[in-house]
């Protein structure tokens, strides 16, 4: 065999490989986590093992703390009827896009604070048709004339409330030649409309994403 058809030969057995390699596709499977299975870890953004505990940490500090149901309490309402809460929504301020884990973090609050017996949350769906008919955003709720209209809108439909609550999602990055940190952080703000005082709440969770280059996989 020459030189010249050594070097064809090569080329076409290269190529073969480069199209064989080209045409393997991945494949995909999934299976069903257990109670006491540990949650997936987002590898790009935060997902159940972030959201999770920033929610049971917040909540539970929130209810602990109790100050809500003494110190501020609306001098019309009776000692041990349960306070009606509107919980207005999920605020997302992080640098990251949280997708459907925006309505599970609302339903997982909504679902905790109803838990605890100590408050009434309203339905979500009587919020929203409050704020659909005054066409009036959540955060415009802190002007007054907004907050009476809203008041009266709800108590029209059979839904008085004492309390807004909000929830803020915020983030802060750290890099660090090319891996970096990104801090949670969870508040909880509940907002008595009687007087305007309030209680604010917060959890925070760290998490470390870190990238493999290729030329470090091709050394191995």
């Amino acid at each position: 065999m020459n030189r010249r058809q050594f070097l064809n030969l090569t080329s076409m057995t290269a190529l073969c490989g480069l199209t064989t390699f080209a045409g393997c596709r991945g494949t995909q499977h999934a299976h069903v986590l257990k109670d006491n299975d540990k949650d997936l870890v987002g590898s790009h953004t935060a997902g159940s093992e972030t959201y999770k505990p920033l929610i049971d940490e917040s909540v539970a500090k929130l209810l602990g703390r109790g100050c809500v149901v003494t110190d501020i309490q609306p001098a019309a309402m009776t000692i041990g009827v349960k306070k009606n809460i509107c919980f207005i929504g999920v605020e997302n301020c992080t640098s990251e896009e949280i997708g459907d884990f925006k309505e599970q973090i609302y339903e997982m609050i909504d679902s905790k604070i109803n838990e605890s017996q100590q408050y009434h949350q309203i339905s979500r769906r009587y919020v929203d048709s409050g704020l659909k008919q005054l066409r009036i955003r959540p955060d415009e709720l802190f002007v007054k004339e907004n907050q009476r209209n809203f008041q009266t809108v709800m108590e029209e439909m059979g839904q008085p409330f004492d309390y807004l609550l909000y929830a803020k999602l915020t983030s802060g990055t750290t890099n660090q030649n090319g891996d970096y940190q990104r801090d949670y952080l969870l508040t909880l703000e509940l907002v008595n409309i009687h007087n305007g005082e309030f209680d604010k709440e917060s959890a925070r969770l760290r998490k470390g994403y870190h990238k493999t280059w290729l030329g470090k996989v091709l050394k191995y």
